[in-house]
């Protein structure tokens, strides 16, 4: 079981990830709905990977990424963009188009935590 963290600012879609999260038999940390709760919960909270929507109310989560890249736990994007939301620094992330389904979040997990 990991723990995934949850970056998401819609609450209805925070929680059918938080579902499929659950369905996989993982646990939810989060959701946090804007950088600045993103940010803390990367510095307090123990999590495995993380799932962050590009925009939260605005803003990008690029911020969270480069701490999380900064401190070596994996994550992806989920956007309803697709790549066109990526920048630069961030061009090879993984992402995933939003409305996903559980199993393309099972497929990034397996890809991350080969087991």
């Amino acid at each position: 079981m990991k723990r995934i963290l949850i970056v998401e600012d819609e609450m209805l879609v925070a929680m059918l990830i938080e579902d499929a999260v659950f369905d996989l038999g993982h646990q939810v940390v989060g959701p946090a709905m804007r950088v600045e709760a993103a940010l803390e919960a990367v510095e307090t909270e123990a999590f495995d990977f993380a799932i962050l929507d590009i925009n939260l109310a605005g803003k990008t989560s690029f911020p969270v990424a480069d701490r999380l890249v900064a401190m070596g736990i994996p994550f992806m994007f989920a956007s309803g963009y697709g790549a066109a939301g990526l920048d630069e620094r961030h061009r090879n992330a993984p992402i995933v188009q939003k409305p996903f389904a559980a199993e393309h979040l099972a497929l990034m997990l397996k890809r991350v935590f080969p087991e």
